[in-house]
């Protein structure tokens, strides 16, 4: 795609500031241990032709209460407020507390997020045939550059409480996931303001529009719909830090059901399972992390539109996927999407910088990753009316694994504060070309 993507950002205007923080002693690997209220800020600013302008902040507010478990905090609250001049925006809050109800860690995850160019591939993999050409304009196979893209608004509300049991790395958690969504066509009209001649995206059919056309969406689902999740599940986490561990486990097992009453949909049941492992290769330096999971559907039918999310327990939430920055690095967000799915990461982490900046504790951290996935059951199409010619887009080939390879750059403020930019590429041309991702921490 011959699109003009220019990102501008200022990797560490992180204002960063003690809020009645007090004087502290030293952890064990030489870094202030924080006390009180602190925060780390960051601009979000970037643009290309088809979304426009974004602009926004983001903010994070830590609470290490007296220190005692520094670099655990006892309360986060981030903050995110970002839109484009096309009409996208993303309007988020979280907070995570171990204090506000004794003996339980709690929490809230609520947004709204629109976009008017949600990546949209189709389902099952390799089965969907990716053109780049059908989004290249000058190409004599250009469609449009939106061919792949749907428009999504999302209302999102989650709320989670986790409690130990028998011994503290063994928890049980419950929760509940509320979603509303909003699908249709690309509003071309929208996207084509400020725009002329050449630049200007053409009043086509897009994927979606096609599917929907086949029947392969269904029609009481192609304009979105109401989904709520009641999970719960059991943790097992002898992690030595959360930020950025260097020895210890995480594994998790999660049921999430989705009953038709609270939903706009048949009902359906889900499983997750994801195990994450790390390493110490020297001491307060280098480590090794890694990480498989499993996510499938255990009975009933999903809506095409849960298809690709992704779901962890807390201290991370859920996800779009599978591809892009939080799953597959370098693949395409959203390029693999079926009914149960594995994916898995491996990283080498070095911190290769230390020091005490502002009464800060600042590191500097390099990266090398290994990341794969695939669809292990596919989603069921029916595709009785796909024209002949129009086979491929569906049964292009049986899909197989899709890996990336890549590295990254941290720049972390009192361990939890982390601004991150990785770049991934993928073996394969039909998961993209390469991806470059500017978020906030470690992946897992």
């Amino acid at each position: 795609m011959n699109k003009r993507q220019v990102i501008f950002f200022i990797l560490f205007i992180l204002q960063a500031a003690d809020l009645h923080a007090q004087d502290s002693t030293l952890t064990p690997a030489g870094e202030k241990r924080k006390t009180g209220w602190t925060f780390g800020t960051l601009p979000v600013l970037s643009y290309n032709t088809d979304m426009g302008l974004r602009y926004g902040w983001l903010v994070n507010f830590y609470d290490y209460g007296k220190g005692h478990v520094y670099p655990f905090y006892d309360h986060s609250i981030y903050l995110e407020a970002s839109r484009t001049t096309k009409g996208g925006g993303i309007y988020q809050i979280q907070v995570d507390s171990r204090k506000l109800l004794k003996g339980w860690r709690t929490m809230l995850d609520a947004g709204l997020f629109t976009e008017q160019g949600l990546d949209f591939f189709g389902f099952n993999g390799y089965q969907a045939w990716y053109n780049p050409a059908f989004i290249q304009p000058g190409d004599p196979a250009y469609i449009s550059r939106v061919f792949y893209r749907i428009h999504r608004n999302m209302y999102h509300i989650s709320l989670s409480a986790y409690k130990s049991f028998f011994i503290p790395s063994f928890r049980w958690f419950a929760g509940i996931e509320y979603s509303h969504i909003l699908i249709h066509t690309v509003d071309i009209h929208s996207l084509n303001k400020g725009l002329s001649g050449a630049e200007e995206l053409p009043d086509t059919f897009l994927l979606y529009d096609h599917y929907v056309a086949w029947g392969i969406i269904r029609p009481s689902e192609k304009n979105g719909g109401d989904n709520t999740l009641i999970k719960t599940g059991v943790i097992y986490d002898t992690r030595n830090e959360e930020a950025n561990p260097s020895g210890g486990v995480w594994s998790e097992l999660q049921l999430l059901g989705a009953p038709s009453f609270l939903c706009s949909h048949p009902s359906y049941l889900r499983l997750a399972f994801t195990h994450r492992q790390y390493v110490s290769l020297v001491p307060e330096k280098l480590s090794f992390a890694g990480r498989i999971s499993w996510q499938g559907k255990l009975l009933g039918q999903m809506p095409f539109y849960m298809l690709p999310f992704i779901y962890n327990t807390v201290p991370n939430y859920t996800r779009d996927g599978l591809g892009g920055y939080a799953t597959l690095r370098g693949i395409m967000r959203n390029r693999i999407a079926g009914e149960d799915y594995v994916y898995g990461n491996l990283e080498i982490r070095w911190k290769f910088f230390r020091t005490l900046l502002w009464k800060q504790n600042l590191y500097l951290a390099l990266s090398a990753f290994a990341d794969g996935g695939m669809v292990t059951r596919p989603y069921s199409l029916n595709a009785a009316a796909v024209p002949e010619e129009y086979r491929s887009w569906i049964s292009y080939r049986p899909e197989t694994l899709h890996v990336a390879f890549g590295g990254g750059l941290r720049i972390a403020l009192n361990n939890n504060f982390i601004v991150a930019v990785d770049t991934g590429v993928p073996l394969n041309p039909q998961d993209g070309k390469t991806g470059v991702y500017i978020f906030l921490g470690w992946l897992f």
